[in-house]
């Protein structure tokens, strides 16, 4: 997969939705039931974070499910890559990036949503070919002021936002040019994952996907 096939899947991807969940799963058997909720409640994308033992599990689960497309975060080496692939995500997100896990992505053919916080990291990834980036960590990186500073003179990048983002702000961040997506834990707390609660889950999941709208 070259980085221009990479990126344009990558956008695609991203203009499924106003928000990409980001899911962080304990229990592989809640997989399922929390996919089909924020599929039903229109957030199809699902990044599933490579941070808990039943992740792989949980993509697995999730990736049975009609109308999602699950995507692994958290890339960070190729074995990693290799593993989310195998497990049956359909696309990476990685908190930065190197080389290593980019040559990795492409040669498995994972279009991968790579991280840059500064605009000589986004330059370097424009410099391969990636025209589709994670901004990481959002908040702590400036917010929605500083990503509307670093696409004045770089408007050929796009960005999904991630950390930080909530109901509060993703408003201030979906209304840039540059921005395509946002991506939110919110929509999915322990708590209502916990108690099996999928209506609600849906519910919140109907409310961001109207947001930027």
């Amino acid at each position: 997969m070259t980085p221009q096939e990479a990126s344009r899947r990558a956008r695609e991807i991203c203009s499924l939705a106003p928000i990409v969940p980001v899911l962080v799963v304990e229990d592989a058997s809640k997989a399922r039931p929390l996919a089909e909720a924020l599929v039903a409640g229109g957030l199809p994308a699902l990044e599933v974070t490579l941070r808990t033992p039943a992740a792989l599990e949980v993509i697995a689960e999730m990736a049975q499910v009609k109308g999602g497309v699950v995507g692994a975060g958290t890339l960070v080496t190729p074995d990693d890559v290799r593993a989310a692939k195998e497990a049956g995500a359909t696309f990476g997100v990685s908190p930065g990036a190197t080389d290593d896990l980019i040559d990795a992505c492409e040669a498995l053919d994972l279009p991968l949503l790579a991280g840059a916080a500064t605009a000589t990291e986004a330059m370097r990834l424009l410099a391969r070919g990636y025209d589709m980036l994670k901004f990481f960590p959002a908040e702590a990186s400036g917010g929605a002021p500083a990503l509307k500073a670093i696409g004045a003179p770089l408007p050929q990048i796009s960005f999904c936002p991630t950390g930080g983002v909530s109901p509060a702000n993703a408003e201030s961040y979906l209304t840039l040019p540059n921005v395509l997506c946002a991506g939110g834990s919110w929509v999915a707390p322990a708590n209502l994952v916990a108690q099996n609660d999928w209506a609600s889950i849906e519910g919140l999941a109907k409310a961001a996907s109207t947001l930027g709208q």
